[in-house]
């Protein structure tokens, strides 16, 4: 690795100290680069994050990659999370070797034997690899994670070999509806669905966190894709309903899973970003409140679009 392995082994001797986890509001929290990532990292958020994996192998018909060389060999899963991804890609790549990088060692330790998990930080300057190193890069679920996304994906052209693919896999957090029965946003007062609001307060407290994280990325994807030098560029725009509102059957079972999930995630994702607006945690109860009101009300029609981008590395860059 052209780094050297002192970033290496210095990451990997971090993972005694990165396990110490803040506990605040309840939750459990990353230590590695502390305050860097606003969401908790405990067993609650992690078996959401498992539950929505597979709801979103339900939007996806059970694919996992669409961005994909014949036979890759190297793969990266930048913000791992659980691990879920690369564990269950490693089936479908056996010959390849499937690295995983997250703030937080919480992933499994019994893993396929073609699968490793590092704590690392993508926003850092250099990253463990050099140049041209990996056949595909997967970044998903990096919303308001990220100070830059655009940057994230400057590096993962850097780090493809000329032909390999990237992957990003995102929602666009802003509710909509195509019929009229979600009410009206007022930009100056909250409205009426609250969940349009929550939606709209992580929005602003990205813009007022330090650094700013930029939390509405997925619709820019494809753009930035492009301007970096990707080529082949694809968008992929499915709707995932907020709850079984829907009178498609497969919709409605993945609005189903969806109100789960939204309903798990509420908490874990108000506490930090909107104390980071000034709000108190009772006031941040009572207005979950609402929130959870909003995401079982059936007679709004409101979805969310999930996108899957993918791009290749020139073969001539």
């Amino acid at each position: 690795m052209s780094q050297g392995s002192s970033r290496e082994d210095d990451t990997q001797s971090l993972t005694a100290s990165v396990t110490d986890y803040p506990m605040e509001y309840g939750r459990r929290y990353h230590k590695y680069h502390e305050g860097s990532y606003l969401y908790p990292n405990d067993e609650q958020e992690l078996d959401r994050m498992d539950m929505q994996h597979h709801m979103l192998k339900l939007v996806n018909r059970g694919r996992l990659l669409f961005a994909s060389p014949l036979s890759p060999k190297k793969i990266l899963d930048v913000g791992t999370g659980s691990g879920i991804w690369p564990i269950e890609l490693a089936s479908e790549f056996p010959a390849a070797e499937i690295i995983g990088t997250d703030l937080s060692p919480v992933q499994p330790n019994e893993v396929p034997e073609n699968v490793h998990f590092l704590v690392d930080d993508v926003t850092e300057d250099e990253w463990l690899w050099g140049p041209n190193h990996f056949d595909v890069i997967h970044a998903g679920h990096l919303s308001g994670a990220l100070p830059s996304y655009k940057d994230l994906l400057r590096k993962v052209f850097k780090h493809l070999k000329p032909g390999g693919s990237v992957q990003c896999d995102e929602f666009d957090p802003k509710p909509k509806c195509d019929d009229g029965t979600m009410p009206e946003e007022d930009p100056d007062k909250f409205s009426e669905y609250a969940l349009q609001d929550l939606m709209d307060l992580h929005h602003r407290a990205g813009q007022a966190s330090d650094p700013p994280r930029q939390f509405r990325v997925a619709h820019r994807l494809a753009r930035w894709m492009r301007e970096v030098g990707f080529e082949d560029v694809q968008e992929r725009v499915q709707k995932v309903p907020v709850n079984p509102w829907s009178t498609d059957s497969h919709l409605r079972t993945i609005g189903s899973w969806n109100e789960t999930n939204l309903l798990e995630a509420a908490a874990g994702w108000s506490y930090k970003p909107l104390t980071i607006l000034g709000w108190s945690k009772p006031e941040i109860e009572v207005f979950l409140v609402d929130v959870r009101k909003s995401i079982q009300n059936r007679d709004v029609h409101a979805y969310l679009d999930y996108y899957v981008v993918t791009g290749r590395k020139p073969l001539s860059a």
